[in-house]
């Protein structure tokens, strides 16, 4: 049975992979958060290794606080840049493959085509460098590594957007919504299980051993910030007034980028994997908390 260690295991991905587990029998599953694994000290991270022996490594640990990643910019640091270097360089040490959740804030240029893979990275704030410093150091360290670049992650777990929105529609008439931000939602279901996915076709010899690299994945499709909480409203039939703004009208301590669309070309047919759209998995979150 291979195994697979899980950092960030109590965030929105960690615990979609929790929920998946069972579908999965063929790997053993070991999932962690700081209190278990604190992958900003190296020593702990090898004796970890050491004990655990991981054939896969996911690591969806990160600081993504992106406004307080502004003002603690040694912790974002920590957790995301040399957070990811120790546990490459221990994925190096035992063999180990390691896939990393990275982050469309890399992306910060002004461009209004979809991103591939090959673009050039021009992070705007403490959270997209910080980052796009740990996907760097990965690649070095670890060239077999698989970096998943995602966007707007939201899940029927933990704190986001989607249950942020379900309060908010709830308790207010009216709400003003940034409509000039555009990207696609990811739930995190979708990200989990492709994971998953990944990995069991690497053990099932479907996919060539030596790929590796940046690949992009969020779910098909477009919207706004102002789209996504029109679709939720509208799934779950609340009547609350959503007016769209501009970003301007709504200042935050870090930069947002305005376009962050991703190509998933690259991902789709080298894993020969499909990827459901946005506002079906809206749907099927929405679900998922109704049965909670």
């Amino acid at each position: 049975m291979k195994k697979i260690l899980v950092t960030g295991g109590d965030g929105q991905v960690g615990m979609e992979l929790q929920s998946l587990q069972k579908n999965y029998p063929v790997f053993e599953m070991r999932f962690t958060d700081y209190k278990d694994l604190d992958i900003t000290n190296g020593s702990e991270v090898d004796a970890f290794f050491a004990e655990f022996t991981p054939d896969y490594v996911f690591n969806c640990a990160a600081f993504t606080a992106v406004d307080k990643a502004e003002e603690e910019v040694d912790k974002a640091l920590k957790v995301n840049t040399l957070g990811a270097e120790n546990l490459a360089k221990a994925a190096k040490n035992h063999d180990s493959r390691m896939f990393h959740i990275s982050t469309d804030y890399i992306y910060d240029s002004g461009q209004n085509t979809p991103y591939i893979e090959g673009d050039s990275a021009h992070p705007g704030g403490i959270y997209a460098i910080t980052k796009f410093l740990g996907d760097k150091v990965v690649m070095d360290i670890l060239p077999s590594t698989i970096i998943l670049r995602t966007s707007w992650v939201y899940s029927s777990f933990g704190n986001n957007y989607v249950k942020t929105m379900l309060r908010l529609g709830g308790e207010r008439d009216a709400l003003n919504i940034v409509y000039d931000q555009i990207g696609t939602p990811t739930y995190a279901h979708d990200l989990a299980k492709a994971m998953m996915d990944v990995a069991q076709k690497f053990e099932h010899k479907e996919i060539a051993p030596e790929t590796s690299g940046v690949f992009h994945y969020s779910n098909e499709g477009v919207a706004s910030w102002f789209d996504f909480t029109k679709a939720i409203f509208e799934i779950e039939d609340i009547d609350c007034d959503v007016q769209p703004i501009l970003s301007a009208a709504y200042p935050t301590p870090a930069r947002r980028p305005p376009f962050s669309l991703m190509d998933k070309t690259k991902f789709k047919e080298t894993f020969g994997l499909k990827i459901p759209y946005w506002r079906d998995s809206v749907v099927a979150c929405l679900y998922a908390l109704q049965q909670k």
